[in-house]
């Protein structure tokens, strides 16, 4: 009755009339575990098969084709093939009915599976079909006046477009016994069945049995195990389309009455383990049970939930299907080297495997964002890889690109891709400092020169066909020919210690000493105006601003990067440079006093 607070106290209650008792636990356990599925609910989208179903009893739909446009079910509706009414349900006996789904996607309405003693006065419902579709088991249900018969499973083959007189499967020893709601492997020799035999572990249990073509017999049944059965009641089992067991269960943890669960399969082995329940909206506080899917995300199962045929709670054919999932794609573009940078206006090609392409531009912000095209559909679907390639002008074009695959992917995503472009023009990369003077790679409480050039090689390992220029500078201070040699040795030592100590190609590097020939740009950060720090603008604060006059010859000494080329292949010369011997500032300048 969805009552679980007051469920569990009466569970608690029970509990302590009768310790020990596993299934109090299990309903205890299943009185907190609803909450949790409520709040978690799964995407499906589950509705009543109006066209199937009547005011009576439509359960157990299973394909009854190859093409999965047929169903089986079994239904107490008027018309059977029988005028009784059976004492326990006050309606019909149950019949096996037929419905075909039409061209546009409809049920046609449903009539009684045509065949040879197929359906009787008895109650006949569960079916299944082998691979093939030309071999059927059902359950059959006696009734006799006086006499505790249980049910039985009968076989029959198709000949033609009818089904032919069953034969009834031996596989209980005592006619009390009821064995039912067969599951069938594709190849027809592996049946699984519910049944109150004796050896099971309480109320009804799956069991199976194989057919043994030698004696045309079927073994003697064998319990599932307690990995499947509990001391509840486990019945319909079906089969996944990749070979998991669907089963109906009150023994394990569930919302109310039957859930539906699934147990997955075992290597090649006709075996199954970890029962899972398959939660809500699929399972209800009311009986659900007998699954069986038409894809990996459609299908049918039986349900007592009140629908739009079954206000009385009588079970009624749902079906229900997963909706996509929802993803969507955000691309950032940032300038690389430049802190905050973002690139607006750039190119973004986006590519996927599954024919797909489309192009944008980023915004202001240097962003693009995808979800859905203008007519509903998605850019980015399920099962499918993409590729994402950037450019714009004045910067290097990005051959690397980047991808994102939705592949096994059962939930929603939002992709965000970060990338960044190299200018054609300097970048400044993190400080690196020296002592005064010397060319030696600071390393104290301040700083640690060697980690900011750890910048560098990060850059270099991620871009690997990447040749950079390392410039130093100095500021203005100081004999220009002399900064321009401090400032060669200086560039230097970057360059040896990300060769010699990082393991870089010495190929990909080359040492500029700049001295204080190329003054630094630099944005106010009140103004927005972009100034050159030349000297003779330094100057002016010499006197008047001695803060601003320090800061400005620092923002001068400063490191630089310049990338050559994206495109370097190890042994090849460098594209769009000539190789040519170096030249250091010692070899042009000549001392005064030699």
């Amino acid at each position: 009755q969805a009552e679980y607070p007051k469920a569990k106290e009466a569970y608690m209650k029970y509990a302590k009339l009768v310790p020990g008792d596993k299934q109090a636990e299990v309903q205890i356990n299943a009185c907190d575990l609803v909450v949790e599925f409520k709040a978690n609910q799964t995407r499906h989208l589950v509705t009543n098969v109006d066209q199937i179903n009547d005011q009576v009893m439509d359960m157990a739909p299973m394909f009854s084709d190859r093409k999965d446009s047929r169903l089986v079910f079994g239904s107490s509706r008027v018309g059977s093939s029988d005028d009784g009414i059976d004492p326990r349900t006050c309606e019909a006996y149950m019949d096996l009915w037929e419905a075909q789904m039409n061209k546009n996607g409809t049920w046609s309405a449903p009539t009684l599976l045509v065949g040879e003693k197929i359906n009787t006065g008895d109650n006949e419902g569960t079916a299944c079909f082998d691979e093939r579709a030309k071999t059927m088991f059902f359950t059959r249900c006696p009734h006799v006046s006086k006499q505790d018969l249980g049910c039985d499973i009968w076989v029959s083959e198709l000949g033609g477009k009818s089904w032919g007189e069953p034969t009834k499967l031996a596989l209980k020893t005592a006619d009390s016994i009821s064995v039912g709601h067969p599951c069938v492997s594709g190849d027809g020799k592996f049946l699984i069945f519910t049944s109150d035999m004796p050896g099971g572990f309480g109320g009804r249990d799956l069991w199976y049995t194989t057919y043994t073509k030698k004696g045309n017999t079927w073994a003697a049944p064998i319990n599932m195990g307690s990995e499947i059965n509990t001391s509840g009641d486990e019945m319909f089992a079906t089969f996944a389309r990749n070979g998991d067991l669907y089963f109906a269960s009150n023994g394990h943890p569930g919302m109310g009455g039957l859930d539906m669960f699934k147990a997955a399969k075992v290597g090649d082995e006709m075996k199954w383990e970890s029962p899972t329940n398959m939660g809500s909206p699929l399972n209800s506080n009311n009986n659900d049970y007998n699954i069986v899917e038409k894809d990996d995300k459609n299908g049918y199962f039986t349900s007592e939930r009140k629908g739009v045929k079954g206000e009385n709670n009588k079970p009624d054919i749902y079906t229900y299907v997963l909706p996509p999932n929802l993803f969507d794609l955000t691309v950032i573009i940032a300038e690389i080297g430049t802190p905050n940078g973002k690139v607006a206006d750039a190119t973004v090609n986006v590519t996927g495997n599954d024919g797909s392409k489309w192009v944008g531009k980023t915004d202001a912000n240097g962003s693009v964002f995808w979800d859905k095209k203008p007519n509903g559909d998605r850019y980015i679907n399920e099962n499918a890889t993409y590729t994402i390639k950037i450019n714009k002008d004045g910067y290097h074009e990005e051959k690397k690109g980047a991808s994102l695959t939705t592949v096994g992917l059962n939930y929603d995503q939002n992709f965000v891709v970060e990338m960044g472009l190299f200018p054609k023009r300097e970048i400044r990369l993190p400080e690196v400092r020296y002592a005064l003077g010397s060319w030696v790679l600071l390393t104290d409480s301040s700083i640690n020169s060697k980690d900011s050039l750890n910048f560098v090689y990060e850059l270099l390992t991620e871009y690997p066909g990447m040749v950079l220029e390392l410039s130093s500078h100095t500021d203005a201070r100081g004999k220009d020919a002399a900064n321009l040699i401090l400032s060669q040795k200086r560039a230097k030592s970057c360059v040896d210690y990300l060769v010699l100590e990082k393991g870089i190609d010495p190929a990909r590097l080359i040492a500029s000493g700049k001295g204080e020939t190329t003054p630094a740009l630099y944005k106010d950060p009140v103004t927005g105006v972009e100034i050159r720090l030349v000297e003779s603008m330094i100057n002016t604060y010499k006197k008047t601003d001695k803060t601003k006059f320090e800061f400005y010859h620092q923002r001068n000494r400063r490191t630089t990067g310049n990338v050559i080329t994206l495109d370097y292949v190890p042994g090849q010369p460098i594209p769009g440079r000539e190789v040519k011997p170096e030249v250091t500032p010692e070899t042009q300048i000549k001392p005064k006093n030699p």
